[in-house]
């Protein structure tokens, strides 16, 4: 071993003492968890949750696939206040330091209200109830009635969301690497990275906000503009194979995994490149060529249902796989138990113990638990039935005897997996209602009853998650319930007053616009397939969809039993899925956002791990905020002075 590496070794040890030693410090330190919530850090939280609400409607309500933003939360919460201070010391001002238990509170609250706009249902269940999404169902459809229909409304939307949502050791890889970023912007070299970390956001928020400000002028009109931009030729663009220069999806892409955005490349090839074109020259032989594409007769049905097939395959092998990992995780954690001795608990680092200890010393006690969850009980099951008569009181009680155990079935799972199987839990409740309700109820029953079970079952793992994140970063339990109430309740109000300023703004639920709702149609069509069966289905697609259904176990199967090598590119069918209704141009967007992180991972390695996060959080946030203004200019008819569009030569 030469002179230097000596010098490396000393210089990497010196840095791990010196970052144990401010931690050691920092226990010292620790506020109580009643000074953990802070008046700024409830401002900041307010502002991000607003934020996040406007970007994750956009993404819902245009494809409905909303990448996980815990970790960009935290890193805008920790630019607000690091901004903050820095301009009151420039002022003069002494303001109490920012601690990571301050970050770890902000991001809690952040992404509890942002979270109600993710899983509201607002481009889901709750839209499916809407007349437009009733009348794409089709009309005439059995089980599809007219008065099956809520059209959305602040009061109702708002009062439902309130009355909804309000010791095994895990990993939950969220909030670890959560807590692992917030960890690293407080120690003495973790200022520096972060420095670095807030030049990347501002640049590029800059840059995205600016950029998405320039396409505003163009886009005049009906397919006008950037966005429709025949990247690959007219055909291509036809057949939806174009970049639409959103630095969102691109933003996303950058946060999602290869293998996500590979998945959705290969889902918007095999539908949109293959299968539809296809499909569509059968029109007259497979379905009446005087039905409109939009019928549920027609091309649209093939879509809808083929999709509905794959996402429904998909979960149904991660739901009993789950099932599985949690039997035999509490099988192989009740073993470890018995064999453990003191001396274990002794090779445990100190600050280990002490983390350990703070978290047990300021647990929340069992009374609050079952008091908040018996009250919300009782308020749901006399409130919901007034607001859904379809929807009877003892479905609502039966719903939350049973909601306490999937809760921990379903944050048991998501600690092992990173996998929130709320939405399957929902699905089972959709089916499941849907048929015992019958023709006259079944739709409204069995929307309204995924909502419910979703919304109880998610915001156990949801809370699971901040929790880790608050193990890990020293931070109260008792202080992050608080946060994660208060965060809720704002996003009860924020997010529906976020989805009406799209819903009154833009065209939502429109197939061939930019807010397409899928979700809402595909939610509503798994309703109707629930009350009436497989006649809901155009000819030959119910093949189709038993194929694509054992398509998706098959490819579950292959990824867990092959090899590591040849499992880790097997595509994911819930992935592919989602283009097959919305569009190949996003899934292109999402593409070009993973090239940009391969191509910088293969030129500087350190400074991609460092910077991806940072960069795609400014993408995304720059042009999300760019929706707020150009909303009121729609409420207000103002539209934009130029129609940029393309037409053949010939």
């Amino acid at each position: 071993m030469n002179m230097e590496e000596m010098k490396k070794i000393e210089g990497v040890e010196r840095q791990d003492s010196e970052e144990m030693n401010y931690e050691q410090e920092e226990l010292k330190r620790i506020a109580p968890w009643m000074k953990q919530i802070t008046i700024r850090g409830l401002v900041a939280s307010l502002l991000i949750g607003i934020i996040y609400s406007v970007i994750v409607m956009k993404l819902n309500l245009t494809t409905g696939l909303v990448p996980n933003l815990n970790v960009s939360a935290a890193l805008l919460a920790f630019v607000f206040i690091r901004s903050w201070t820095k301009l009151l010391q420039k002022a003069g001002i002494v303001s109490t330091p920012f601690t990571r238990q301050e970050n770890t509170i902000i991001q809690t609250c952040a992404v509890a209200c942002y979270s109600i706009a993710v899983g509201g249902g607002f481009g889901s269940y709750l839209l499916g109830l809407n007349r437009k999404t009733y009348e794409q169902a089709g009309i005439g459809t059995e089980g599809n009635n007219p008065w099956s229909i809520k059209e959305p409304g602040i009061g109702w939307m708002v009062g439902f969301l309130f009355i909804m949502i309000i010791d095994y050791k895990l990993s939950y890889p969220s909030g670890t690497a959560t807590a692992v970023l917030i960890n690293g912007f407080h120690t003495p070299k973790g200022d520096k990275i972060a420095k670095k970390q807030v030049h990347g956001f501002v640049n590029f928020f800059s840059l995205s906000f600016l950029w998405a400000f320039f396409q505003w002028f163009y886009a005049g009109g009906d397919k006008c503009g950037f966005a429709q931009f025949p990247t690959f030729g007219l055909k291509a663009w036809k057949n939806s194979f174009y970049f639409d220069f959103s630095m969102t999806y691109v933003g996303a892409g950058m946060i999602c995994s290869h293998l996500v955005n590979l998945s959705l490349l290969l889902g918007a090839v095999l539908s949109w490149g293959v299968m539809w074109p296809l499909i569509g020259g059968l029109k007259g032989e497979w379905f009446p060529a005087t039905l409109p594409e939009s019928s549920m007769k027609s091309l649209t049905g093939y879509k809808v249902f083929i999709s509905i097939a794959l996402i429904l395959g998909d979960g149904l092998y991660n739901f009993l796989k789950i099932l599985f990992l949690i039997a035999s995780g509490i099988h192989t954690n009740v073993k470890v138990r018995s064999l453990k001795t003191f001396s274990h608990e002794q090779k445990q680092q100190q600050i280990d113990l002490q983390r350990n200890e703070l978290f047990v010393r300021e647990n929340i006690p069992i009374w609050v638990a079952c008091a908040g969850y018996t009250i919300f009980s009782i308020i749901s099951i006399v409130v919901i039935p007034l607001m859904f008569p379809e929807l009877k009181w003892y479905y609502i009680v039966v719903a939350y005897i049973l909601a306490p155990s999937l809760s921990f079935c379903n944050a048991y799972g998501a600690g092992l997996t990173d996998m929130n199987m709320a939405y399957n839990y929902g699905k089972v409740a959709l089916f499941v209602l849907a048929a015992m309700s019958g023709k006259e109820n079944g739709v409204v029953a069995g929307l309204v009853g995924c909502g419910l079970i979703k919304s109880i079952v998610s915001i156990s793992s949801d809370l699971m998650h901040d929790f880790k994140t608050g193990h890990l970063t020293l931070t109260s339990p008792r202080s992050m319930l608080v946060s994660q109430a208060i965060g809720t309740a704002i996003g009860c109000v924020v997010a529906p007053l976020t989805f009406f300023l799209f819903y009154k703004a833009f065209d939502v639920g429109n197939p061939d616009g930019e807010y397409k709702a899928p979700y809402a149609l595909i939610y509503r069509n798994m309703a109707i397939l629930g009350v009436q069966g497989f006649s809901a289905l155009p000819h030959h697609c119910l093949q189709l969809c038993y194929g694509f259904f054992a398509f998706a176990i098959a490819t579950n199967l292959l990824r867990d039993f092959s090899p590591k090598n040849i499992g880790k590119w097997v595509p994911l069918p819930m992935a592919m899925a989602v283009p097959f209704l919305v569009g190949a141009y996003f899934a292109i967007d999402m593409c070009v956002g993973s090239l940009v992180v391969f191509a910088w991972h293969k030129l500087n390695g350190k400074k991609a791990d460092l910077m991806v996060p940072a960069v795609a959080s400014g993408l995304i946030c720059g042009d999300g905020l760019w929706l707020l203004p150009s909303s009121i200019l729609a409420l207000f008819k103002v539209r934009p002075p130029i129609c940029m569009s393309f037409f053949a030569s010939t």
